[in-house]
């Protein structure tokens, strides 16, 4: 993983301290909180429902245990001992006290993490496959592109005051892991026909009030090329953009207004503009910078494994719980005897995404016995072991399970996306997780969520869209009815490379009907599937909503 140098150490700990003034001078009522608020919202603090909340960045996902174990410090000495990952790959405390906000942070710059640019109408942190390093089917680490773009983007004086915040993702497989079609910038790491990395570059993403699938305006820019257009398409948006209404600042809008192909046009003229420059002018990085960003992410050592491990063999003949771990938690590995594995961060009765203090030791622990040191964060609110040994496989699921951490559910329909609802935000108008409580307990069973295979349930208690509802299997959007709370379901979206909005598909349903009726929809998806093999989603897309609609408000009430 990338470690700071010189430079990101003496940029994070004079934040701090500057934090630090702007802290006590707000205790001190020397400032307000209106003019507080940009100054906060800089250094990731938010004001919710009940407290503040610090959003604490983790950079494309990646984490030592040394940062597990400081997070987890803070967990237990200054919140209420967990934290929560959010569908950003970051982390988020929930009850942090403004006075104490200073010393959290300088706790974090000593394990080289902040809250930086983690809000604000600014680029927030880059997100990419949480497999990256890793996976079977990558063209190469996309975590050096997230990293080179951290380091163009932080700080950056042109683009720090954008018309609404901006979202970056990048992916490296055919397979999107990493949601980019619904991202402001969305890169691809293809090759062209000379075997050269490139980007397929994707803008006008987004989810939120208006969601929009985003659109590729590029299919090959070249690696060396990549700030130039970078630039150029936020040059496009920085002039462009709405900055009169705050529901129509996004680019995505601007993109629809303008149309994507005039839209494109500008972008192609602004980096023409760049080509002009010549060395001297040119904001691209030279190649011994990517080089340089390239050496952190090398990799750990491993050894050539036996893909025939006796050990692995023999637990899933003997233990029914690992059996089923392994079919829906375990991935493919780049490198054979190796394979990756999802933590679940999703056990019944449990907020989605949190994880406590004493959980963030023990996979800490875990990770450097097992997993070379390497742990990562999802934007599906779980987290990752990258490498581990077929041979160590089911000792580590036995000391995830100790840990409350070995639920075998990744995929499936308890592995549920939520925001925190009305239960912590000031701006939902419903509860997320008590929702997402009731769904996971009315599909307990692990063989029958099995039996169903793959299904996303993605849960927003906002317009807003945290949870990502639109691009949920199914999706559930918590909205306000004179004062009571209501759900509006959706089917059919994805987030992957064949991403979709899904369809809305009839009336709000009251907290009293809306686990019945996602049960409906299940219950309708198993008796129209073709074949055991067919996912939800693609028995959507053969038969329509219609036979869903059918099943969902037949018995309604």
């Amino acid at each position: 993983m990338y470690v700071y140098d010189e430079y990101d150490r003496a940029m994070v700990l004079d934040r701090v301290e500057e934090f630090r003034g702007q802290v006590q001078r707000r205790l001190s009522g020397a400032i307000t909180e209106d003019e507080f608020k940009p100054l906060r919202l800089m250094n990731g603090l938010y004001l919710q429902l009940h407290a503040y909340m610090l959003r604490v960045a983790v950079p494309y996902g990646t984490l030592s245990p040394h940062q597990l174990r400081v997070l987890a410090s803070v967990a237990r000495d200054y919140d209420r001992g967990y934290a929560h990952v959010s569908t950003r790959q970051n982390f988020q405390f929930n009850w942090p006290k403004l006075k104490d906000v200073p010393d959290i942070l300088a706790r974090l710059a000593e394990a080289e993490m902040h809250g930086i640019q983690t809000s604000g109408n600014c680029i927030r942190n880059t997100t990419t496959d949480p497999f990256a390093g890793a996976a079977k089917d990558e063209v190469e680490d996309p975590r050096v592109t997230c990293e080179a773009i951290r380091q163009w983007s932080t700080f950056h004086p042109e683009f720090s005051f954008l018309p609404r915040k901006f979202k970056i993702a990048v992916t490296a497989t055919a397979h999107d892991r990493a949601a980019i079609q619904v991202h402001d910038i969305g890169l691809e790491i293809v090759r062209n026909e000379a075997g050269e990395a490139g980007y397929r570059v994707l803008v006008g993403g987004g989810q939120g009030r208006t969601p929009h699938i985003g659109h590729f305006i590029r299919e090959f820019l070249p690696k060396a090329e990549l700030f130039s257009y970078l630039e150029a398409i936020l040059r496009v948006y920085n002039l462009h953009g709405r900055r009169d209404n705050l529901y129509k600042a996004r680019i995505k809008i601007l993109v629809s207004e303008m149309g994507v192909e005039a839209f494109a046009k500008a972008v192609e003229e602004e980096f023409e503009h760049f080509r002009t420059l010549g060395p001297g002018g040119s904001v691209d990085l030279p190649p011994t910078e990517w080089k340089r960003i390239a050496s952190h992410f090398e990799g750990p050592n491993l050894s050539p494994r036996d893909t025939d491990s006796a050990a692995f063999g023999d637990a899933l003949g003997q233990d029914k719980g690992f059996a089923q771990w392994v079919r829906t938690n375990v991935h493919p590995h780049r490198q054979p005897g190796y394979v990756s594995v999802t933590v679940s961060l999703k056990p019944q009765g449990k907020p989605p995404g949190d994880i406590t203090d004493d959980q963030l030791e023990a996979l800490a622990d875990i990770a450097e016995r097992h997993g070379y040191g390497d742990v990562r964060t999802t934007h599906e609110q779980n987290m990752v072991l990258p490498h581990v040994a077929l041979d160590d496989l089911h000792t580590a699921y036995q000391a995830l399970s100790e840990a409350g951490l070995g639920t075998a559910n990744h995929g499936l329909v308890s592995d549920i996306i939520a925001c925190p609802g009305l239960d912590y935000c000031n701006l939902a108008n419903t509860r997320s997780i008590p929702v997402a409580n009731r769904i996971q307990e009315r599909f307990a069973d692990i063989e029958q969520q099995q039996a169903i295979g793959e299904l996303k349930v993605k849960i927003s208690g906002c317009i807003n869209a945290c949870g990502h509802h639109h691009v949920g299997h199914i999706g559930i959007l918590g909205v306000d009815k004179k004062g009571e709370e209501f759900y509006q379901l959706t089917l059919g979206g994805s987030a992957d490379e064949n991403a979709a909005i899904g369809d809305i598909v009839g009336r709000g349903l009251s907290t009293e009907e809306v686990v019945d009726a996602v049960e409906r929809v299940v219950e309708r998806y198993l008796e129209l599937r073709g074949s055991p093999e067919e996912r939800f989603i693609e028995a959507y897309r053969r038969v329509g909503a219609e036979p869903f609609k059918e099943a969902l408000y037949a018995d309604a009430v």
